[in-house]
């Protein structure tokens, strides 16, 4: 949810801040590893896209990449060309913009097919008793419409939570979201195989030494994650076999980020030569989409 004014937006955010600050120093967590480059190249935005909530490269159709955004705004996917310029937006028929929060392309059921899941996780308040995934093939740019989609509906162990960021492990298919308001951002996870015609469970795994967290991402060679508050890049390594719950119990390294007005989306670039992030508009005269090179 992102419509508030910027008194709102500065006292939301000056906890994340402090919090972040407390557990890098308790935890001494190492600086800017030299793995991207520190500083982004900058694309301006579109400028009908105001409230990107999550960014997902494609696949299937190379330059571009997958932006949604968060409540208020009709329930339609945008392409987003890696230099700033809107493609076009894809509606999926039948589906609900409650809170959109965050988006992964990721594998699924068929093994042969490269999968989108959008997050309708937000809730400000914690009052929802149901959260939901929407997972569908990824689209060629062609399509204007999705009609066929599934609905994973899910409610957490231990009470409603707000979350705008959530990880798929491609080799287990297990969905891990992650919270944000609490005092220590939240991970639970939602096992494989999980129903799309009944109720789930996420179960509440681990906590991580900050808070605020607004998206996260996983690289497509499965072996990289980020975490991203609205100050700062968490960045993980994943070693072979391990699961994301551990990787996450691991010591984090700080990357190098260029602030932006509210940004809350991070995704690796499909070949994995580096990684985007994205801000809504917020109350800035506009955004740009950054790209960091690996190094």
């Amino acid at each position: 949810m992102t419509r508030f004014s910027l008194n709102r937006a500065v006292w939301s955010v000056l906890p994340c801040i402090l919090l972040q600050l407390f557990a890098c120093k308790q935890n001494n967590t190492p600086i800017a590893a030299n793995i991207f480059q520190d500083k982004p190249a900058a694309f301006p935005v579109d400028s009908l896209i105001n409230e990107a909530s999550g960014i997902a490269d494609s696949k299937i159709n190379p330059g571009y990449a997958w932006v949604e955004e968060d409540s208020g705004n009709p329930p339609q996917l945008y392409l987003l060309s890696h230099t700033g310029k809107r493609l076009k937006a894809i509606f999926l028929k039948g589906a609900v913009n409650r809170d959109w929060e965050d988006i992964a392309l990721a594998a699924g059921p068929d093994p042969s097919i490269n999968y989108l899941y959008v997050a309708d996780t937000g809730d400000n308040d914690a009052v929802h008793t149901s959260s939901f995934f929407y997972r569908l093939a990824e689209p060629l740019a062609a399509v204007d419409t999705v009609r066929l989609f599934d609905r994973i509906e899910f409610a957490y162990s231990d009470g409603p939570r707000d979350a705008e960021a959530f990880l798929v492990d491609g080799a287990s298919r297990d969905i891990y979201i992650i919270s944000k308001r609490d005092a220590q951002s939240r991970v639970y996870k939602l096992a494989w195989p999980y129903s799309t015609s009944s109720p789930n469970t996420a179960v509440f795994v681990e906590t991580l030494p900050y808070t605020g967290v607004v998206s996260a991402a996983i690289s497509h060679s499965g072996k990289e994650i980020i975490v991203k508050t609205y100050t700062a890049l968490f960045y993980y390594h994943k070693n072979e076999g391990e699961n994301i719950a551990g990787v996450l119990q691991k010591a984090d390294t700080v990357l190098g980020y260029e602030l932006e007005p509210q940004g809350e989306a991070v995704g690796f670039a499909a070949d994995d030569k580096g990684f985007f992030t994205l801000s809504e508009k917020g109350n800035s005269s506009g955004q740009a989409l950054f790209f960091y090179a690996r190094n």
